[in-house]
């Protein structure tokens, strides 16, 4: 169900969560007359070791830190790290960002653990009366409007879009991408290339996971005027309980004056097709965002290039970018309250 990097082993650790994230039911509150949306809480670890260091080097390394926003609630509860962290805000997208140095040890091996507790709602994007999000600022959406490295706004991936015609209403247009991107591309990852979100490389390869989906449909939504961003996290298996999560989830959004920010999970409609039409506007609640955007400068600033996205630790010995094979990741998560029922409608 999760998208996995091809770069790093992963060592499936426990965590802790809340919830049942499968579509809220049709059941609606009396005083606002609209779906009730299913809930999940859940406590969350997220473990990084990282091996084979040179002992004596001076090691930096970033982490991502989940952030409350209207879709999800979140409490820290644990951080054990090799040196005392530091929180950061990078002031592009805003994401939330832990970091810390220190001396690699002569063991050559250093453990990083933090968890959380996460509230999390669906999302139900086309809901009426939905005022959950504050009007696109003139940056903001400049910024959801421009091209980043691996998502171009012309060229190869507007060939895609030959004999198509596209009313002036937002939401149809969307709609017609979503349809597009999801009849081009294959979830597949059984051959090398997949998850890097190049979106030359997904119009030639014609498969890929969650990454190219979404970066080939923010490239068309922008190309066509629609502000998009893209999101990435965690997505849970939907069963009860507590377990394991075996890599990155993503999805991405588009922005209209009328519906506000509006979700697509395409990866996931792909591979769930009768899941097709909830997936345009609308996200489970088994999910977790970690951060937002592509092409980020960190916070203190890294000395390698912009990160393509940032779901993982990122590590600097000496100033040069630890290789993915010297990071063994572990995720997990453990419910604790659910609410709502699934409605797929």
């Amino acid at each position: 169900m999760t998208c996995h990097s091809s770069l790093a082993r992963f060592t499936l650790g426990l965590l802790s969560l809340t919830f049942i994230g499968q579509p809220a039911s049709a059941e609606t509150d009396s005083n606002q007359a609209r779906p009730k949306r299913a809930v999940r809480s859940f406590q969350f670890d997220y473990q990084a070791t990282l091996r084979q260091l040179p002992p004596g080097t001076r090691l930096q390394a970033w982490l991502p830190v989940p952030r409350s926003s209207v879709h999800q609630q979140i409490k820290p509860l644990e951080v054990s790290l090799p040196a005392a962290g530091q929180t950061h805000v990078e002031p592009k997208y805003g994401n939330k960002i832990l970091y810390f140095e220190t001396k690699v040890p002569e063991s050559g091996e250093l453990a990083l653990t933090t968890s959380y507790q996460v509230t999390r709602h669906e999302v139900r994007g086309l809901s009426p009366s939905q005022a959950e999000w504050p009007p696109l600022t003139a940056e903001e959406a400049r910024l959801f409007l421009s091209a980043n490295r691996k998502v171009p706004l012309s060229g190869k991936p507007l060939d895609l879009l030959a004999g198509m015609s596209f009313s002036n209403q937002p939401l149809a247009t969307a709609k017609a991408l979503y349809h597009r991107v999801d009849d081009h591309v294959r979830y597949d990852k059984s051959q090398p290339g997949y998850g890097h979100g190049d979106v030359l490389w997904v119009c030639d390869s014609r498969f890929g996971n969650c990454t190219d989906f979404h970066s080939l449909f923010i490239s068309l939504a922008r190309s066509q005027g629609l502000p998009a961003r893209f999101e990435i996290g965690f997505m849970l298996p939907p069963e009860q309980g507590q377990g394991k999560i075996g890599g990155y989830h993503c999805w991405a959004f588009f922005h209209t004056k009328q519906h506000g920010w509006v979700p697509v999970d395409i990866s996931e409609a792909d591979k769930h097709p009768e899941l097709k039409p909830y997936y345009f506007g609308n996200l489970t609640a088994d999910r977790l965002t970690m951060s937002v955007g592509r092409d980020l400068v960190l916070v203190p600033r890294q000395a390698g290039p912009p990160l393509n996205y940032f779901i993982y630790p990122y590590v600097e010995i000496d100033g040069t970018p630890l290789a993915r094979d010297q990071v063994e990741l572990a995720f997990g998560y453990r419910d604790t309250k659910i609410t709502g029922k699934p409605n797929r409608n």
